[in-house]
């Protein structure tokens, strides 16, 4: 049975929990064929880069894997609400829609914050659908924090 895009995100998102990283895991398909172009979850303490978020290392991969700068028509899979410089990201990469898991009260940038899509200076806005394995995704959060107070 082939995993959905929100599945293989979670996977990446567990595969980082294991490194010590934020579990937040992202994955972008091109929704013609279902394929999938990058998958990431989070390195910004491995790569020392607090830039290295899931979905600015799914979107560099995307770039790099099909040698351009916008990713129009193809789809990003987060499995938390992405905050302000991922929301930049994925407007500057023009990716057609975006699926997230939990809500990110807190840092999250898309219905929370600064609700960065919504902004007059923002260039292109996804379509965005949320709630998509909220409740896994929640928990990894959950488990993670709780692992470590």
């Amino acid at each position: 049975m082939t995993k959905t895009p929100m599945e293989i995100a979670l996977a990446e998102a567990e595969a980082a929990a294991r490194r010590g990283e934020v579990p937040v895991g992202a994955v972008i398909v091109d929704p013609a064929d279902r394929r999938i172009v990058a998958a990431a979850g989070n390195r910004t303490r491995e790569l020392n880069d607090p830039t290295a978020h899931a979905e600015i290392l799914a979107i560099r991969a995307a770039c790099a894997a099909l040698g351009q700068e916008r990713l129009s028509g193809l789809d990003l899979h987060v499995t938390l609400e992405p905050c302000a410089m991922c929301a930049g990201a994925i407007s500057f990469a023009r990716l057609r829609r975006l699926y997230f898991g939990a809500d990110d009260p807190k840092g999250g940038a898309v219905h929370h914050g600064p609700r960065f899509f919504a902004q007059a200076t923002c260039h292109h806005a996804p379509e965005v659908y949320d709630g998509f394995a909220a409740d896994q995704s929640a928990a990894l959060l959950r488990d993670f924090f709780r692992d470590r107070r």
